[in-house]
Order: structure tokens, then C-alpha cells, then sequence
């Protein structure tokens, strides 16, 4: 028998098996039987020629499931909820408990959490601070305290255990179950919704919960499968600490995963290479500890905290100044970029002025500032030409920020180094490491893919959801993306998401968006409920106002000139459009609330 990570004899090429991964992405198990390892032994793999690296979330790498022996193959129930993360354990608690409807979910990983739950690479930690970055249930959080104002993967897993300490929801959750399929019985009028395992449920409402990033993304280098080192996906990283101080290590990718990876790695690495395509205009998260007191004696406004964040552009507790950057003079200005900058998180993003996003002389001032800020810290020009250039690549703010500690500062360490990819493209992967177009190849042991993910609309388009036509969601948004309301489609009735495609979805803090999101989903079903309404179904008039509107509002801001997952530009040959709502949490709720005062505006209905 081969050892971990090895290939059997007669193992098919890992080519081969991509192709077939990516048409089923759960099927990992299958793949271990043909390299003949046993599935426990495949945490995290490593590649090179011989070896294969993690590409989905299949069974393969679970653990025991936390739902009951001896779980029933065939279930039925009013809703079943697909996904465990933030969204999916909120509608459950409140479709059950508070609605009394009989409900169920399916959750591809083996505990609560969603992103939570798959991460733990290294530096990883949210960006929201709390308790902005929390459930508004008081019996959530007047039992619990934080540590850190950014906590880390650690910590939001102690949460979610707390949080089902205090919900009990996994009674309800079918852990271990990647969902493949997802039919419309036009004669029962009900979801029929298979698990790669084999179960199969059947529900008069489903709702997706799997989150915008649901659907990893993995380069196609030539040579990739030839590397002799270790390769870990970021959303793949091994629990248990990998020792880095004897190996050479790569970061492929600036996001918010990469600057984390590269953050920490380079504290303790041999050796390491940030192989950056575009410059990440990182903020500083201006980290701090919490004691339990200052929480305590801060629970007694939460309530109206919780009720107010609601009303911010982005669900935090800060909103744009209500005036434009050239209202003040320059000595004004930069008073007020100091204090945003000093208070840190993503003030300067989202409580600076309100013309930031939308007028580009606005916008260079706040590049300007940023970029002065950044390279004061790092000691070599070249090396703060790349990574902070004094000519702004894009607009400030038309990509997501990422927060971060120190990660300028560890390019003045003599072991870490930075790659231009725009200027010095990857040519191939070969076994000792990764070259370049000036012929340089980069010796490295290690390869950290923080590649991204098919964000927004990726998990949705992967789980075999067809419509009432048996035509693949996959299918229906192959050319561009379509919604109502960014929470239904035309063509699936009782068919519901949230915190995905066409919502704030990434301009929103993501509990609050959850929640909006959820309160109005649940509040719609309660109504059908009531009313003795069979189904409900988006029109297609709806969802081609819904998306002229999405354009609308975008075009008029500085978003569409910049190529970013905000509008499907991380992923070759996904549309480019733009894939949030850029209106703001205030005005999206006006818009979800118009459509149950006004009697389903929007909606086919079909009584019972």
C-alpha cells in the first residue's frame, strides 16, 4: 500500500482526476481509493509528480459527523437549509424555534462555522471587528466574551461551540453532506435535494446558506502537478502547525488570505517569496486585546448597537462623513485621514468622505494619503514601487482592503521577498520551484495557494441546482448573473439564499448582512404560511429590473473601472459584471420590505 500522499502504481495522472473534479468537486474519496490510501490519512495532501494536493471539501478529509448514528437516507421537512456557517445557523435557529417549522440542513464540513470552519492558515482572523462581527441574539452574546478586537480562527470556533451551547442547533444538522443536486417536483411541489453520500431530502422551502466563497480557485500553471515540494489551498491548511523555519516558502496571491499567510510565514520562514499580481492597499487593523469587563459593561447597549448597525452603509458601526473631500481644505483633509488611519480597521474605506468612491480626484487623495502612510514603513524603494506604488494601479476602495499588522514592515527582514507578476508572469511549476518570465527560478519547499475563490456566485453554480426546466443554475448564469433581490431566481420556486450574488453581499459586515437577509426570508415564509400559499417564484421581469438596477447603481461609481472579484474579474472567462449591490444596507432593506408590504411585488404566486 502506498503511504500518504503517495501514488499507487497504477494511479491515473493527477491531470486526469482534475478534469473529473472539477466537473464533481466531491468526489476526493473516490480519487484516495485510486491512489490506494486510506482516507484517514489524507488531511491535507501534499504534490509534486507523485503526490496530489486538496481541490474540494469531499468526505474524504471529515471526521465523524456530529448528527445521530443511524440517520435516515430519506428526510422530509418544511426546510431544509443547506450550509452551517453564519446563515445557515441563524435561519435555523429561527425558522425552528421562534417559527415552529420543521427543519433541516446539510452542511458539507463536520462542525458548525461555514468559512470558520474550513480555515485555519496561518494569520487567519476576521476583519470585522466585534461585536459588530457577532450574532444580535442576546442569548448569544450576553454569554460570551472575546479576547481580541479581530479575532482569529480559534476564537470564532469557541464561538460557534458557544453558540450552540446556547441554540442547539446541531440536532438539526446533517454534518458530512455535500450537497450534488437539487430538483423541483412540479407534482408534490417540493425540493428534491440529494448528498454525495447518498441521502436524499425533500423540502417545501429550500435555502442556500453557503456564503460567497464557497468555490475555490486553483491556477493553471503548466507544471503545477511536477512540483517535488508541499502545495496547501488556503481553505485547505492543515490544523496542526506546519514547521516552516527550515523551508523556502512561496505566497501566491495578495488578498486578504495571502497578506495574512505572508504576515506570519515571514516571522519564522527560511526563506520567503510574495509573489504579488496586483498591490493589496492594506489598512492597519490596529489590533487590541479585550478584557471581560469592558465588554460587560458595554452588553447594556447592545441591543440598540445591533439595531443601529443596521442603519450604516455597510452594517458597522461607522458610516461615510456626510460631506465631499473637497469641502475641506488640505490641512482638513489630511487631519481627518489621520484620525481614520490611526483608528484603523476600514474607516478609511467606509467612514471617510462620501464622495471617495464615486469621483476620482476624491479617490487620489485618498491614494495619495495611503500610499505615503505604506511606504514610509518599508525601507527599499524597488520593493515599496511594487507593493505601494506611487501611481495607483485602480481606484482606492474598488477592491477590497485587507487589514494587517505589520506586513509591510517584514519586507525589510533580508529573507523576504516580493515578485511583480504583472511585469514577471509565472511561466511554469517545476520541481524545485517556480519560474518566471526573466528565466529566474525561484527554489521554494513550499507552495501557500492563496488563489481566492470563484467568489459571489461560485457555490451556487456547484451544488447541481437545476430549475423547475431542468436547466442547470450553472447553465442560466454561464453569460452573466441573474436574481431577484439577491436571495431568489426566476425558475425556482420557494427557493431562497442569502449572503450571496446580487445582494451587499461584499459590502456589507457579514452578520448583518445574514440577518437582513435571513429576517426577511423567514418573515416572507411565515406570510405564505399564513396566507396558505403553495409557491412563490421570482418573474423574470423581476429579475432584469433587479439587475438593471445592481448596473445602475454601480456604473455610477468607480467600481466597474477596476478589474476585481467585486466584478467576477479573478476568475478567466467568468463574466464581467458587477456581482453586489452597491446601494447600502439602509436602502437594500427598503427594497426587500417593499415587496411584503406591496403583496409579493416581484413574485408569481400560487395558492395552496
Amino acid at each position: 500500500m502506498a503511504h500518504a500522499g503517495e501514488v499507487a502504481p497504477n494511479a491515473p495522472s493527477l491531470s486526469s482526476l482534475e478534469a473529473r473534479m472539477d466537473g464533481l468537486e466531491h468526489v476526493l474519496h473516490a480519487i484516495a481509493s485510486h491512489l490506494g490510501v486510506q482516507i484517514a490519512s489524507l488531511p491535507s495532501l501534499p504534490t509534486s509528480s507523485s503526490k496530489v494536493f486538496r481541490k474540494d471539501h469531499s468526505r474524504a478529509h471529515m471526521g465523524q459527523t456530529g448528527f445521530p448514528n443511524g440517520v435516515s437516507q430519506d428526510i422530509e421537512t418544511d426546510v431544509l437549509i443547506v450550509g452551517a456557517g453564519f446563515g445557515g445557523v441563524y435561519l435555523l435557529h429561527r425558522f425552528r424555534d421562534e417559527m415552529g417549522f420543521d427543519v433541516k440542513c446539510f452542511e458539507a464540513g463536520k462542525d458548525l462555522g461555514g468559512i470558520w470552519h474550513w480555515n485555519c492558515y496561518p494569520g487567519a482572523r476576521v476583519d470585522s471587528p466585534i461585536p459588530v462581527y457577532e450574532y444580535s441574539l442576546d442569548k448569544v452574546w450576553k454569554t460570551w466574551s472575546w479576547s481580541k478586537k479581530y479575532p482569529d480562527w480559534r476564537e470564532l470556533r469557541q464561538y460557534f461551540e458557544h453558540v450552540e451551547e446556547q441554540l442547539h442547533v446541531k440536532k438539526d444538522v446533517i454534518f458530512e453532506s455535500a450537497v450534488v443536486s437539487s430538483d423541483w417536483d412540479k407534482k408534490t411541489n417540493q425540493w428534491v435535494v440529494k448528498t454525495e453520500d447518498g441521502k436524499t431530502a425533500k423540502c417545501k422551502y429550500l435555502v442556500l446558506a453557503t456564503g460567497f466563497a464557497a468555490k475555490r480557485h486553483f491556477p493553471d500553471w503548466k507544471g503545477l502537478e511536477t512540483f517535488g515540494g508541499v502545495i496547501h489551498h488556503s481553505s485547505f491548511w492543515p490544523e496542526e502547525d506546519i514547521d516552516v523555519s527550515d523551508k523556502k516558502v512561496a505566497v501566491i496571491g495578495t488578498g486578504s488570505t495571502g497578506i495574512q499567510i505572508a504576515q506570519e510565514c515571514a516571522k519564522k520562514a527560511k526563506e520567503l517569496t510574495v509573489f504579488q499580481r496586483t498591490p493589496n492597499l492594506c489598512l492597519p487593523m490596529q489590533q487590541s486585546a479585550l478584557t471581560e469587563k469592558e465588554q460587560e459593561d458595554c452588553k447594556k447597549d447592545y441591543a440598540q448597537f445591533f439595531r443601529d448597525r443596521k442603519t450604516t452603509f455597510a452594517g458597522f458601526p461607522f458610516d461615510f462623513i456626510q460631506r465631499k473631500t473637497a469641502d475641506d481644505s488640505p490641512e482638513e483633509r489630511e487631519k481627518v485621514f489621520e484620525k481614520l488611519w490611526n483608528e484603523g480597521g476600514f474607516k478609511l474605506w467606509l467612514a471617510t468622505y462620501k464622495d471617495m468612491l464615486f469621483d476620482k480626484e476624491a479617490n487620489r487623495h485618498h491614494y495619495d494619503f495611503w500610499a505615503k502612510k505604506t511606504r514610509s514603513r518599508i525601507n527599499d524603494p524597488a520593493t515599496a514601487d511594487i507593493l505601494a506604488p506611487l501611481e495607483p494601479l485602480h481606484a482606492f476602495g474598488t477592491k477590497r482592503p485587507s487589514l494587517e499588522q505589520d506586513f509591510y514592515e517584514q519586507f525589510n527582514r533580508p529573507n523576504v521577498h516580493v515578485v511583480d507578476l504583472k511585469k514577471n508572469p509565472v511561466v511554469e511549476v517545476r520541481p524545485k520551484g517556480i519560474v518566471t518570465a526573466d528565466g529566474k527560478l525561484h527554489e521554494v519547499d513550499m507552495i501557500a495557494l492563496a488563489t481566492g475563490f470563484d467568489s459571489v456566485t461560485g457555490g451556487m453554480k456547484n451544488m447541481g441546482l437545476r430549475d423547475v426546466n431542468g436547466i442547470p443554475l450553472a447553465e442560466k448564469w454561464k453569460i452573466g448573473t441573474w436574481s431577484y433581490l439577491g436571495t431568489t431566481c426566476n425558475g425556482y420556486p420557494n427557493m431562497f439564499f442569502l449572503y450571496g450574488a446580487q445582494g451587499p453581499t461584499a459590502f456589507s459586515n457579514g452578520p448583518t448582512c445574514v440577518e437582513v437577509q435571513g429576517d426577511w426570508i423567514i418573515d416572507l415564509v411565515a406570510k405564505m404560511r399564513d396566507e396558505k400559499i403553495s409557491t412563490i417564484e421570482a418573474t423574470r421581469e423581476a429579475e432584469e429590473e433587479w439587475k438593471r438596477k445592481i448596473t445602475e447603481i454601480s456604473d455610477k461609481t468607480l467600481f466597474p473601472g477596476t478589474n476585481s472579484w467585486f466584478m467576477g474579474a479573478n476568475i478567466p472567462g467568468k463574466p464581467r459584471e458587477q456581482l453586489n449591490y452597491a446601494g447600502g444596507i439602509p436602502q437594500y432593506e427598503q427594497e426587500l420590505k417593499q415587496t411584503l408590504d406591496g403583496d409579493f411585488k416581484g413574485f408569481v404566486v400560487v395558492n395552496a
